[in-house]
């Protein structure tokens, strides 16, 4: 391992780019997107060493970290390799480097640039060499990425420096105490396996990081369940926020049944996800006593800087939480490709309708559902010869492939992609247009197109301002137009047994019932951008023709308002 650039050229064979290309994409196609992570750490790793070479600190100067890290590295190359592309790496890199451009915040640059002191620690603890640091504690704390965090007793609260040895695989902290005098302490670092039988009582010097665990034909599978390591987040540094035992042991099981449900066997593409690729999951906030229902996730996120970390808040079923996970691992793999590719010339402007959004996005955002939301209809394509989902899989599989396809011409019709975008994005669309070819139940089918019209009206009815000049392509936006919920895309994903409302009639595929009920409702309400969405798709339905076609690509322009 070395800062210096590699002479060698970096090329993706064509066949992998394919791969990726169509959606999918092999352990083969992975790894080498992992090999393109390892390279940039390494050159942004350079830019941030030259910039931290001026810096004032108590700490062990950067480079004498960076040459510690090395010397680990000539012992145990793999083990520092991980260290170095693991996601939480990757966010404490870029967000130093926004912090010596002066576009982030956070706690002192000294205390922040110490994180390669701590990782310096870690690699050495690793590799079992010998090494001595001053480092950065927070509250008598250091953290030592991918495996946990050491404590000191009685500490002094805040930052302080502490003073790290490192030797045959034990770490020797100390630091100023609360009474003013030195306090030290001693421990073996070691991760937690959650799926072990019986897990000892935490010590509190040491807590351990512990681990979603998963057994595969070759072997078992440890993924980190993050709950400590301050760049866990996608943006500035936060403290650790450790989960109760119940809630953590609530992880692995969750996580044991989605990886089952993810072991499909044959093939690697859209849809299709090894867990061993996943490199972090962090837990978001607390998950209430009673999870949402399925298959609703509050909150799933990523960061192109994090490759294979993803936030994620405990969903009430495996299903929902195999779908965040597929999901995720999408917007990585995109997020590995822009950094070896220019795929868009992207103005940022936010435009363009996404069918899973309630705002206007720009095209990257467009680029990062499309690849998304193009492995989540191949994940619902795979659930729907499993007959306990086989119903809303087939509703999930036709309303994604039928969105995903709508971002993908939008995509190809932009004028924006380059020419290795433009392979990426037509990859996308001939995975899609044989799937649309595909057969779904008539039931769910109906359902899917019936929700997408809804999510397109009530978007353009919230977001675009009716005028001249404007073009359901680059419609011009409202100044005032707010954050609305999405409450029909789930609540379609099954026929009403007993419909009451007008929703539940139009999913029933009753829509002269339906027709009236909004028609009721809007009397009281005539404004209203929901109301009104589903009058327009009712009528549409109980009245195909141009001028319900009209309607439902210009749905702002509707007047006067709908009296039945």
């Amino acid at each position: 391992m070395t800062s210096e650039p590699r002479p060698a050229p970096f090329r993706m064979p064509e066949r992998l780019f394919a791969e990726l290309a169509a959606g999918g994409g092999s352990a083969e196609a992975v790894d080498f997107l992992v090999r393109g992570e390892r390279a940039r750490r390494l050159l942004l790793l350079r830019t941030l060493l030259d910039r931290l070479d001026g810096l004032s600190t108590p700490l062990t100067p950067a480079r004498e970290a960076w040459r510690i890290v090395k010397e680990a590295a000539q012992r145990a190359p793999e083990a520092v390799d991980r260290l170095l592309v693991a996601p939480t790496t990757g966010g404490w890199i870029a967000h130093m480097l926004r912090r010596v451009h002066g576009t982030a915040v956070g706690p002192p640059v000294w205390a922040e640039a110490g994180q390669l002191c701590a990782l310096a620690v870690t690699a050495s603890l690793r590799a079992g060499t010998d090494a001595e640091l001053r480092v950065a504690l927070t509250d008598g704390g250091l953290h030592l990425p991918g495996l946990g965090l050491a404590v000191l007793p009685d500490a002094r609260p805040g930052t302080s420096v502490g003073h790290a040895r490192a030797h045959a695989g034990l770490l020797t902290l100390s630091g100023p105490g609360a009474d003013g005098r030195t306090t030290s302490m001693t421990c073996r670092p070691a991760t937690e396996p959650l799926a072990a039988a019986a897990a000892p009582a935490e010590d509190p010097r040491w807590l351990p990081l512990r681990t979603l665990t998963h057994r595969t034909p070759q072997g078992a599978v440890a993924i980190p369940l993050d709950d400590l390591d301050p760049y866990r987040d996608l943006d500035d540094p936060i403290p650790p926020d450790r989960l109760d035992p119940e809630e953590a042991e609530a992880w692995q099981r969750l996580f044991e049944e989605a990886a089952a449900i993810l072991a499909v066997p044959g093939g690697s593409g859209p849809g299709r996800l090894d867990p061993a690729w996943i490199r972090t999951i962090v837990p978001w906030g607390r998950t209430a006593v009673t999870p949402p229902a399925p298959p609703t996730v509050v909150v799933s996120a990523s960061s192109g800087d994090s490759f294979g970390l993803m936030v994620i808040s405990r969903p009430a079923t495996a299903l929902a939480l195999a779908e965040t996970l597929v999901h995720e691992v999408q917007h990585s793999k995109l997020g590995a490709l822009l950094h070896l590719f220019p795929l868009l010339d992207d103005d940022r402007e936010e435009r363009y309708y996404a069918p899973w959004r309630p705002d206007p996005r720009h095209l990257t955002g467009l680029l990062h559902g499309a690849y998304a939301f193009t492995a989540v209809a191949g994940y619902w394509r795979d659930r729907m010869a499993e007959p306990h989902h086989a119903d809303v899989a087939a509703y999930h599989f036709a309303l994604r492939r039928l969105q995903s396809r709508l971002v993908v011409r939008t995509l190809l019709t932009s004028g924006r992609l380059t020419a290795p975008g433009r392979r990426l994005v037509t990859g996308l669309a001939r995975t899609l247009d044989a799937w649309l070819r595909e057969p779904v139940a008539p039931d769910a089918l109906a359902r899917a197109r019936t929700a997408a019209a809804l999510h397109r009206t009530e978007w353009r009815l919230r977001n675009v301002e009716p005028g001249p000049g404007a073009t359901p392509a680059l419609p011009r936006l409202r100044p005032d137009r707010e954050h609305w919920p999405d409450r029909r895309t789930q609540a379609f994903a099954v026929r009403p047994a007993a419909p009451r409302t007008a929703d539940e009639h139009l999913a029933a595929a009753d829509p002269a019932t339906a027709l009236a009920g909004y028609a009721d409702a809007l009397a009281g309400h005539p404004a209203d951008p929901h109301l009104l969405a589903g009058w327009i798709v009712a009528r549409a339905a109980r009245e195909p023709g141009p001028a319900s076609r009209r309607l439902l690509a210009r749905p702002e322009l509707l007047q006067p308002q709908p009296s039945g």
